[in-house]
This record gives C-alpha cells, structure tokens and sequence, in this order.
C-alpha cells in the first residue's frame, strides 16, 4: 500500500503532469497525420458567382477634372478669380471697339423686298398701285348692296380687305353681242364711281330715297309742321 501511494504522488507532481501532456501532444500529432485531410464543400452557387466576376468585371469610373471653386478664402477673406468669372471670348469683345450702325439701313436689310408682281403662277398680276380713283372704287364694291334693293350679296362686302394684286382692265364684246349686251359710247365712263352718278340722273333713286330719310328724321319737329300746314293751306280755298 505505501508503494503504491508513492507511485501516485509521482504522477501528479509537476514533472509527471509535463510527461503527460507531452505524450498526450505526440498522441494527437501522430492521429493527425495518419487520417486523410478533408477538402472543403463549396456550393454550386459560389463556382457560378466567381465565374460571372470573372467574365463582367465592372470598370472605374472615371470622374475626369472636377470644377473648382472661382471663390476662394484666403486670410479671412472671400475672393473671387477674374480669369474665371468672364470667358476669353467675352473678355476680347468687350475690349474691341463696338460698331454702332444705322438702325434705318439695318431695317432696309432686314426687310425682305416687296416682289412687284404675283409672278408665272399668276400671270404676273401687278402690285395694286392705290389711287383715289382705284380707292373711291373700292369703296362703291363694298357698299354695292344700296345700288340695287332687289340683288342681295351672300358674301360681307364690309369686310373686304384692299387686295395687294389687283388689275384694272376693259370689258370688250363679242361680235355677235353687238345688239345684245353692248354698251354704248355715250354710256361708257371710266371709273365705276361715274357709272353710278350717271345711272342716278336717269333714275333718281338716290334722291328719292335721300328725301325719305330727311322725312323720317325731321318727322314731327318745328319744319314737319310748317310744310303740312302749308300743304293744308293751299287745299283750303276762301270765298
């Protein structure tokens, strides 16, 4: 019994539980190297990732000159660079001398030139040369619906515009309108102005109806009835 317990206190001194450890290290690296070292599982999806990196590789962005700042601090102080606040172009021009031309004569450059016919598609019709008797004309045109009561217009002749284009020309007959629908010398003018004060002296309208319109307008004042009383006075005979 006394040897055995002997035996035991050597085990658990310091120098027996180096001993142990040191087996135990050599017991392990002898178990390790015998047994085969197990590779590592990689999943499916990982291979497939790496080989798409491989083939789309993104690029660096390239971010180029970066714009300074034109104000700048310097001692406590902002300033700003001349060089960049105007461009060179801008600089150059304002330098130079500026031209000052006639806005008159830059008008007549400017203004595109009146062609002075409607040329081939339209038989080069002239430009309307505007005269008081063309003018007085046009005026008739458009007041043509008190010349005849009974002929009615579908158009508003009211609003018809001067025509840029216009010409003047001579009605010829036929020969076989001579008896028909000729005009006579005597009856010929040269503006429609005189055809119309010629037609007034055979007819008469336009004095009539001038009449009427005075009749209307002065119906009942002082002179309505110094003419009915002078009407009434002449059918009265005295004895």
């Amino acid at each position: 019994m006394p040897q055995q317990l002997d035996t035991d206190r050597d085990e658990f001194s310091n120098d027996g539980i180096k001993k142990l450890l040191q087996s135990a290290e050599q017991r392990l690296k002898q178990a390790t190297s015998l047994e085969p070292s197990p590779r590592p599982i990689k999943p499916a999806s990982f291979s497939a990732n790496s080989q798409a990196a491989s083939a789309y590789k993104l690029r660096r962005l390239n971010t180029g000159h970066l714009i300074q700042p034109y104000i700048t601090s310097a001692n406590g102080r902002a300033r700003a660079d001349p060089s960049r606040l105007i461009s060179q172009e801008d600089r150059k021009l304002s330098e130079q001398v500026k031209k000052v031309e006639d806005p008159l004569k830059l008008k007549e450059k400017t203004t595109v030139k009146k062609t002075d016919n409607t040329g081939p598609d339209w038989f080069h019709l002239p430009r309307t040369d505007l005269t008081s008797e063309l003018k007085q004309d046009l005026q008739i045109i458009k007041m043509r619906s008190i010349l005849d009561p009974k002929r009615h217009y579908k158009t508003d002749s009211a609003n018809l515009q001067t025509p840029g284009f216009s010409q003047i020309g001579t009605i010829i007959e036929g020969p076989t309108e001579f008896y028909s629908s000729r005009i006579l010398n005597n009856d010929r003018r040269k503006t429609i102005v005189d055809e119309v004060l010629a037609m007034e002296k055979s007819t008469g309208r336009f004095r009539s109806k001038y009449r009427d319109v005075q009749l209307a307008a002065t119906s009942g004042k002082k002179t309505f009835y110094k003419n009915l009383k002078a009407r009434r006075s002449r059918g009265v005979r005295k004895r």
